[in-house]
């Protein structure tokens, strides 16, 4: 189960984002919001950071106008790892490097057909399993 939310600057990508997602056959849970009036991003980043921590969901993906704020929320959610990602190579190599769990997107710096093999490559991409970036991973979660 994919985990997806976003501000109003991120509304309209997330829909075509989750019409993506259906065409493709994968289950997600929309945790908002859900129309183009102002709302603010930290209620949704909170939202799908806690689904994908809790193990509601396996992966999340979170929008809003450029991605940085509503990823800088759901990294302050403990197991979070949170990747801004406006190409695919960032993509794929936080998921290969970082184990990265949720992708961030900016909806007013991204494109929808880039968005949406930007996911792709997120959501296709597994960890490496390298033993470097296993130690790297636990460096980063230590308190």
């Amino acid at each position: 189960m994919i985990a997806i939310g976003c501000d109003h600057g991120g509304y309209a990508l997330k829909q075509e984002i989750m019409e993506h997602l259906e065409a493709r056959g994968l289950e997600y849970k929309d945790y908002g919001c859900y129309s183009e009036e102002s709302v603010d991003y930290p209620v949704y980043g909170k939202a799908v950071a806690n689904a994908v921590a809790s193990g509601e969901c396996e992966k999340g993906i979170l929008i809003c106008g450029t991605g940085i704020g509503i990823s800088i929320t759901a990294n302050k959610v403990k197991g979070i790892r949170a990747s801004l990602c406006g190409d695919c190579f960032s993509a794929q190599a936080t998921r290969e490097h970082n184990d990265a769990n949720i992708v961030a997107l900016g909806a007013r710096v991204t494109g929808p057909g880039l968005a949406i093999k930007i996911v792709d490559t997120f959501l296709d991409t597994p960890f490496s399993n390298d033993e470097r970036h296993i130690r790297r991973i636990k460096m980063i979660e230590e308190d």
